[in-house]
């Protein structure tokens, strides 16, 4: 008689075997591709501190002490915005966690337009168990200058407003509490974004280590609060994120109960706001480095914050770890691209990959059915890294996409690395990994990371570039900017406006450095600074603050129809341009230009306008009006 129970068992072991072989004999790259894929590019790399920073691990809280080295693992940030008022975001915000210092200065070979100011919160209180963490520079007070907020870890943010004088020292900025009064935050991530839908910018606020943790303070007593994840797929014992709604002039509240208690208290590395489903609300994606990330679907109405927590489909083929919003993977940056041409937002996750060590997978979440969401919570979109070739990169933190050789497709960059140092301690990670949960959130259950720790000290960062195949390959070596070491933040502009992306990285415990495209060729682009009116509901003021939030679509013949939302402040410590770059066909002598924002009174606005190539910086005016601004155009 035929045993069929044993013949399931051994074709279903021969099937699980062919998958198993599929899976690692997926295409690689072909190095005649990647080197034509590299010839396009080319970088010149200039340093934004100095080599030497002397310092290279933090004073902590006695709990943390034989783990000084992963609590002084984040802190590097870096951001490109237009500080001086000149119409280009040549301007670099750098936080330097060598020195904890915070410092404002032109980006390299921009000319010395001012000399670097160093941002300190005087007057406001702030000692040594206070350290920055990033720096988002953005119009807060609706004034039309750029100000600067910092966050950091010890305490609430800070804001930096510009006042009306030249930028000329510390003293053209006013430090002011972001809250009133000040309260112990550690805050690791910070975007900007519309949440509720009525014309003025808020602040998503992602808080890491429990709220009250004075984890910098070497004279902290033991409590409650001093504790790490309380696990390693699932803790939400973190710090409270919040939403602080813009009241106008600078001043904010915090919108109770913004999240639910999964979303509020995960130990949040990067946020991504974007809208995704064209309803104008932006969609919030919160990355967790110990809990599933969330997608939450705006629901909101003015003054009445309200998000919807949505999950991914899964298939039968599907790892639960790979299904959106119930991943067990390490969040740490965050970005948006159309990786398939549908003009729906992509979503790329930094995550662990690293070989040998912690090897989770990056995502790539790309959009499916036409639509992105359903009425009953589900978000349409599959994780692709794999087919993509984005899946594996090294310890991930930042990630940004841009079109940096001007072909209409988009380059994606990653920072990478986690402690840099001499021994070797990946064998104390992983069983720290297997650490029982009730044991875990003590830090004095932890094996040691001294000063000498290297966890993926020695990561390159990639420079992902799309191969004719559709596939990614990774070119960072050939085109000279895979240093190695422990990156943080990204921040992309065209700071010269010659039509090719530049980018800053900023590096934990080493030289921070500022890359100028020097890639070959000039092909033709529209770059577009959308402006709105500064100072609130129907404003006149000829002041003019970016329009957050406001999308672009642009229809370009044979390049097909593109996108592109502004939403300078997305992910882990890197903070990008408010402005859009899209590539041209080469003759193009215009081009038709759709806009669509929220007005200063939170009206949707939608208008056309047909632009030449080069950089334009249009005013988008409460009557649905786009309006070229001919006084200090670009």
């Amino acid at each position: 008689m035929i045993n069929w129970s044993a013949h399931a068992v051994k074709i279903g072991a021969f099937l699980t075997m062919l998958a198993t072989g599929w899976a690692a004999a997926l295409p690689g790259d072909l190095p005649a591709e990647v080197e034509r894929a590299a010839a396009a590019f080319s970088f010149a790399r200039q340093p934004l501190n100095a080599a030497d920073g002397g310092r290279g691990v933090r004073e902590v809280a006695p709990a943390y002490q034989d783990i000084r080295h992963w609590i002084s693992s984040v802190g590097a940030a870096v951001a490109l915005s237009d500080l001086d008022g000149n119409s280009r975001s040549d301007d670099v915000c750098l936080v330097d966690p060598r020195t904890d210092t915070v410092t404002l200065q032109p980006a390299p070979q921009t000319q010395d337009r001012y000399p670097p100011i160093s941002l300190v919160p005087s007057g406001l209180p702030y000692d040594p168990t206070m350290a920055p963490m990033g720096c988002v520079p953005a119009d807060y007070d609706d004034d039309g200058a750029t100000d600067v907020l910092v966050y950091y870890w010890g305490r609430s943010p800070v804001l930096f407003l510009r006042g009306d004088g030249p930028l000329t020292g510390p003293a053209a900025f006013t430090p002011r509490e972001l809250v009133q009064p000040f309260q112990v935050w550690n805050t690791n991530a910070l975007s900007l974004a519309d949440v509720d839908g009525d014309g003025r910018t808020d602040l998503i606020v992602g808080n890491y280590f429990p709220d009250g943790a004075r984890v910098l303070d070497p004279a902290a007593r033991s409590g409650p609060e001093l504790r790490m994840q309380a696990s390693m797929s699932n803790a939400t014992n973190g710090g409270s994120n919040r939403v602080l709604l813009s009241r106008g002039g600078g001043t904010y509240a915090e919108a109770a109960g913004a999240f639910e208690q999964e979303v509020a208290d995960g130990w949040t590395l990067a946020i991504g706001a974007q809208d995704l489903d064209g309803d104008g609300l932006p969609e919030l994606y919160i990355a967790n480095d110990f809990a599933p990330d969330h997608l939450l679907r705006n629901r909101s109405r003015p003054g009445e914050v309200s998000f919807e927590v949505t999950r991914g489909p899964r298939h039968v083929t599907t790892p639960k770890s790979k299904v959106l919003g119930q991943d067990s993977f390490k969040g740490m940056g965050v970005a948006f691209a159309d990786l398939n041409g549908d003009e729906f937002s992509d979503i790329l996750v930094s995550n662990i990959t690293q070989e040998y060590g912690l090897l989770e997978s990056n995502f790539a979440w790309v959009s499916g059915r036409g639509r992105v969401f359903d009425d009953a919570g589900t978000a349409f979109y599959t994780d692709e890294s794999e087919a993509l070739g984005l899946s594996r990169s090294g310890w991930g933190w930042d990630i940004k996409a841009g079109d940096f050789d001007g072909d209409g497709v988009n380059e994606i960059l990653q920072a990478t690395g986690f402690l840099r140092g001499t021994v070797n301690r990946w064998a104390d990670l992983q069983e720290l990994a297997m650490t029982n949960d009730d044991l875990l959130a003590n830090p004095a259950m932890w094996p040691d990371f001294h000063p000498d720790a290297d966890i993926s000290g020695d990561n390159a960062n990639p420079f992902f570039v799309r191969l004719p195949g559709g596939r990614y390959a990774d070119v960072s070596q050939a085109v000279g900017v895979a240093d190695p070491g422990a990156s943080r933040g990204i921040a992309t502009a065209d700071v010269d406006h010659d039509g090719r992306l530049d980018f800053a990285v900023a590096n934990q415990w080493r030289q921070s450095h500022f890359y100028r495209n020097t890639g070959p060729g000039r092909p033709p682009f529209l770059g577009l600074q959308l402006m709105r009116p500064a100072g609130g509901c129907s404003s006149n003021a000829e002041a003019l603050s970016p329009a957050i939030g406001a999308t672009v679509r642009l229809a370009s013949g044979a390049q097909g129809t593109r996108t592109g939302q502004v939403y300078p402040a997305n992910g882990h410590a890197g903070v990008a341009a408010a402005e859009l770059m899209f590539a041209l066909r080469a003759g193009t002598t215009s081009v038709p230009v759709e806009v669509t924002w929220r007005d200063t009174c939170g009206r949707t606005r939608t208008a056309a306008v047909d632009l030449a190539p080069g950089w334009h910086r249009l005013r988008l005016g409460d009557d649905r009006s786009i309006t070229p601004v001919t006084e200090g155009t670009p």
